[in-house]
């Protein structure tokens, strides 16, 4: 655009050197300053003075009036299309697209890169910028919450408040949400980056989230979005849920897990494979039920359905509750707790509890009837 209007004052000025011929060449002949005099006398800028005088004086005497008219009408024209051009994003992308499909046809091969759609570039979130670092989350009791680095934190190692004691830990990376679930089924997530320091004893979840009265937390989850869980009430319904579907950000929480009159929300137990795992239902009275985590249903929130059968009389009256429940492999041990003794369970022992879902289930051997602790020992 700016070489077109370059030329076309130009032009304006041999136009009126064409005219006044005669003159221009005395003026060139004659004069010792040639350039400010015919700047003067035709009122020509500088440009078009040089660009006179840049011309041999036999070119000059040969400039024709109709040749300079042309190439003026023909530039006009040229400068008119370029300003509705850029005047308009339409007809700019139009432009654009079709030199380089020009240029594609004749230039590209095989060789080189096609043009081709790409989704508009999207900004990161603040998320997405923070640096992905492991991360162990620890609750207690009580609910108070804390946070350390790496993975090699012992949760039961740490000092806790008068009172207080160690409830559950979570390992995990540093950009994601940590989600709790209180004893009444709602769930509520945090930034794992904003917990407080384990260095201290943290502080209370209740400063950070707003459950109900009357309630208080009892699990602990930190992965990835698309994790599945058993998520189950004491008495004895559950369902398989992804952690997606438990993340919320307000202040109040979600409803996700429906608890029956009189029963309690326990720590929801990590699926790594739903098609193959089984379930470990134990019961407060030293029941246990083993089945397939595929009889169970996967859902995005409520009740569930009947993991063990556990009479609802019990339930409310707190005389039998389902006390722990995991999902494990099949090369998979369970490691059952009882005061100071134990008792390792392989599928082969497991077997003998092997029952459909929602049956009663069968007494462990005497002197474990009390459960105090499962703990799963995966083989690597």
């Amino acid at each position: 655009m700016e070489k077109i209007l370059d030329r076309l004052h130009i032009l304006e000025g041999l136009l009126i050197a064409f005219l006044n011929i005669d003159e221009v060449i005395n003026i060139i002949r004659t004069q010792d300053k040639p350039k400010q005099v015919l700047m003067t006398r035709f009122d020509l800028s500088e440009r078009q003075a040089d660009a006179i005088l840049d011309i041999r004086l036999r070119q000059l005497a040969k400039l024709e009036e109709q040749k300079i008219r042309g190439e003026q009408a023909e530039l006009s024209e040229e400068r008119v299309d370029l300003e509705k051009t850029i005047g308009s994003k339409a007809r700019l992308r139009t432009l654009v697209k079709k030199e380089l499909t020009e240029d594609a046809q004749v230039y590209g091969d095989s060789r080189r890169s096609l043009i081709v759609f790409r989704p508009e570039a999207q900004a990161f979130t603040e998320r997405e910028l923070l640096s992905t670092e492991p991360v162990t989350v620890v609750l207690s009791q009580k609910g108070w919450v804390r946070a350390a680095k790496g993975h090699e934190i012992q949760g039961e190692e740490l000092n806790y408040r008068t009172g207080d004691e160690f409830l559950v830990m979570a390992q995990g990376k540093s950009n994601q949400d940590a989600v709790f679930i209180d004893s009444q089924g709602r769930t509520y997530a945090l930034p794992a980056h904003n917990l407080p320091s384990a260095r201290g004893q943290g502080e209370p979840l209740t400063g950070k989230v707003n459950p109900p009265a009357g309630g208080h937390f009892s699990g602990l989850l930190l992965g990835e979005t698309t994790d599945r869980y058993l998520v189950a009430s004491d008495a004895g319904y559950g369902f398989v849920g992804r952690l997606e579907d438990m993340i919320s950000k307000n202040k109040a929480g979600k409803a996700f897990l429906r608890t029956p009159q009189g029963s309690l929300a326990l720590q929801p137990a990590p699926v790594l494979d739903r098609e193959n795992d089984f379930i470990a239902a134990f019961t407060s009275q030293g029941r246990l039920l083993i089945f397939p985590v595929k009889d169970l249903p996967e859902l995005a929130k409520g009740k569930g359905n009947k993991i063990i059968n556990i009479p609802a009389a019990s339930v409310r009256n707190r005389l039998e509750t389902m006390a722990y429940l995991v999902a494990f492999g099949e090369h998979d041990t369970l490691m059952v707790l009882s005061g100071k003794r134990h008792i390792n369970l392989t599928m082969k022992e497991l077997a003998h509890y092997r029952g459909e879902r929602a049956r009663r289930g069968l007494k462990l051997p005497r002197g474990f009837q009390k459960v105090d602790g499962v703990k799963l020992v995966r083989k690597l």
